[in-house]
């Protein structure tokens, strides 16, 4: 029986390879974001001296917002592999991120709402350079329309906030138990 179990558990242990193709297909995600950040820069490049400022800004908040989304992926792409699959082996690389290896699931929930958080930041920032593009006076009908559409994004990005902020207290309470407290401090 002993055996039957050791077995069962290495099946179970190995398993945890499965997420890998999950990770590269992450790396792809990086890559098409590459792809579409320069198609974006490409596109703002002509219009640099010709198009109104509010434009420009619009056009550069799509690229922060790219690369804001990138920046998660990484994130996720790096701290899941070491938690869930492998360490990666790089301690003696200049290169490597200090956060690297110390992101807990944690540590990444919180990261992950955080980089949403932002993101739903410039989406929202952008619908208010955006506002006064919308529309001529005395057309009600598309400023109701634009005001729902604004009033969604700022219910959803206020959502997102709280969800933060009730992630980061539940982690600060469970941290506080006697459980989690003697594990931090080696006990």
């Amino acid at each position: 029986m002993k055996r039957i179990e050791h077995a069962l558990e290495v099946v179970i242990f190995t398993s945890r390879w499965l997420l890998a193709p999950f990770y590269l297909g992450l790396v792809g995600g990086v890559l098409i974001m590459l792809i579409k950040f320069g198609q974006e820069f490409v596109h703002l490049v002509p219009h640099v001296l010709s198009a109104p400022e509010s434009d420009i800004i619009l056009m550069i908040l799509t690229l922060v917002d790219m690369s804001l989304v990138a920046n998660l992926l990484l994130i996720i792409i790096f701290s899941g592999y070491e938690n869930f699959v492998s360490k990666i082996d790089t301690a003696g690389h200049e290169d490597r991120p200090d956060w690297m290896g110390k992101v807990d699931f944690s540590g990444l929930k919180i990261k992950v709402i955080a980089s949403i958080v932002a993101i739903s930041a410039i989406e929202l920032l952008k619908a208010f350079v955006n506002v006064s593009n919308v529309g001529a006076p005395g057309t009600p009908g598309i400023w109701m329309i634009e005001d729902k559409q604004l009033a969604w994004k700022v219910g959803i990005h206020f959502t997102l906030v709280l969800s933060g902020v009730l992630f980061a207290l539940m982690d600060k309470i469970a941290e506080s138990t006697p459980k989690h407290v003697g594990k931090k401090h080696g006990n």
